[in-house]
């Protein structure tokens, strides 16, 4: 009944409409920010902002070429100019307000051409700008001009570099194509970038389990060189937060493989939730385990140890590696099919499983989903076993131990599913 009351309102009549509300509802946070900032407010009340939003809307509306549209920005234009240069001269004047007027004129024209949702999110950034000006202010203090020059070097291997690559493949023995190559790379290093913005920006001071939570999604394996390295001045009254760290590590690794792989394959992360899930579950069982014996929580205060992911050499590394697995798969499968997959794979886990795994979803190899599927349990379940002796290596005391006696275990737990239920 309401749907056909409102497929009766004519389309001119609701544009119209929408366009006085917002015009309204901005002008009066207009107010609100002169007011809240001590700006006199010398560019109208709220009833001029719903003049000129309307203004805008009829002339967009009368002529289909536009030109009165246009004639009216001009003028506009023109008006606010003179009002700037005159009030500029005696008094403090920002010149926000003068461009935020031109917004006002722009929502007719938004609400007639544009669909309801985007007239929607235009006025929300709008009303956001104007409401949240400290927020914005303290953002743009803190976040370091390095971040904005990394933030264009992604923009350009991701929306540059990645159209121009062909989608064939490099060569017989790298059933690989170029797009895949660079495709796996923005995908982790952006994966890896969202993790470090969040470690440097949002959780500058931070227990040991979201240490193990944050870096797991950046990389489990640094993770755990992390924890380890710290564990070996912590002692044994923080043997329990350290385990619980290193494994918190490992069960992000696994919840990352899953959403990379997914964007892939569907097919092969469906096959994977089963295995990768039964170790997630008995993981976060180990460390509830663990949490309930209470003890004295001990905090990390340094991040300088999680590298910046978006170095054009990594990026470059991370190609080879891709490619150098491409090319081993490629040989291994060939001649010895999918029992030679599996020992590649055990071996790999010793290294970066990253490259490796993405090289098994984005080439095209002569073995079935369910090898492909065996190899990479078996590369996440060898990685463990290094990340073990990462641990045992660099802690040097007990602190570690029932985390890398886990460990262990899920390696084992990899070898008896990659060979007995796949």
């Amino acid at each position: 009944m309401i749907m056909e009351f409102y497929s009766r309102i004519p389309p001119l009549l609701i544009q119209f409409i929408m366009t006085v509300a917002f015009s309204f509802v901005v002008g009066l946070e207009f107010r609100s920010y002169h007011h809240i900032n001590d700006y006199k407010l010398n560019i109208g009340s709220t009833r001029t902002f719903v003049l000129i939003g309307v203004l805008g809307f009829i002339l967009y509306t009368l002529d289909a070429s536009r030109l009165l549209f246009l004639a009216g920005l001009f003028f506009l234009g023109s008006l606010l100019l003179v009002f700037y240069w005159r009030l500029s001269r005696n008094e403090q004047f920002p010149v926000f307000s003068t461009i935020f007027v031109f917004l006002i004129y722009l929502i007719g024209p938004i609400a007639s051409f544009f669909p309801s949702w985007f007239l929607v999110l235009f006025i929300v950034v709008l009303i956001l700008i104007l409401s949240e000006k400290k927020l914005i202010h303290h953002f743009s203090d803190q976040l370091a001009n390095e971040e904005i020059t990394t933030l264009a070097k992604f923009l350009i291997i991701s929306g540059v570099i990645l159209p121009l690559l062909p989608d064939q493949a490099i060569a017989p023995m790298l059933p690989v194509t170029y797009y895949r190559v660079w495709l796996a790379v923005i995908i982790v290093s952006g994966f890896s970038y969202l993790s470090y913005l969040v470690n440097t920006y949002f959780f500058k001071s931070r227990s040991l389990l979201i240490t193990g939570f944050l870096g797991g999604l950046y990389s489990s394996t640094a993770a755990t060189f992390v924890i380890g390295r710290r564990a070996k001045g912590l002692g044994a009254p923080a043997e329990r937060k350290v385990s619980s760290a290193i494994i918190m590590a490992t069960i992000m690794m696994y919840i990352r493989l899953l959403i990379i792989i997914y964007i892939f394959d569907k097919d092969i992360a469906h096959q994977l939730l089963a295995p990768f899930m039964s170790m997630i579950v008995i993981s976060f069982l180990a460390i509830i385990a663990l949490m309930t014996v209470k003890n004295k929580e001990t905090l990390l205060q340094d991040t300088a140890d999680i590298r910046h992911p978006l170095e054009l050499s990594t990026a470059i590394l991370f190609a080879l590696l891709f490619m150098l697995f491409a090319f081993l798969t490629q040989y291994v499968t060939s001649i010895f099919g999918g029992h030679g997959l599996k020992s590649l794979a055990i071996i790999v886990g010793f290294t970066d499983i990253d490259p490796f795994i993405l090289s098994l979803l984005g080439g095209n190899f002569t073995v079935s989903n369910a090898a492909i599927v065996s190899a990479i349990v078996l590369a996440s379940g060898s990685n463990n076993l290094l990340k073990a002796a990462y641990a045992i290596g660099l802690a040097r005391n007990r602190s570690v131990l029932f985390a890398s006696a886990w460990l262990s275990l899920l390696f084992v737990i990899s070898l008896v599913y990659a060979y007995k239920f796949v």
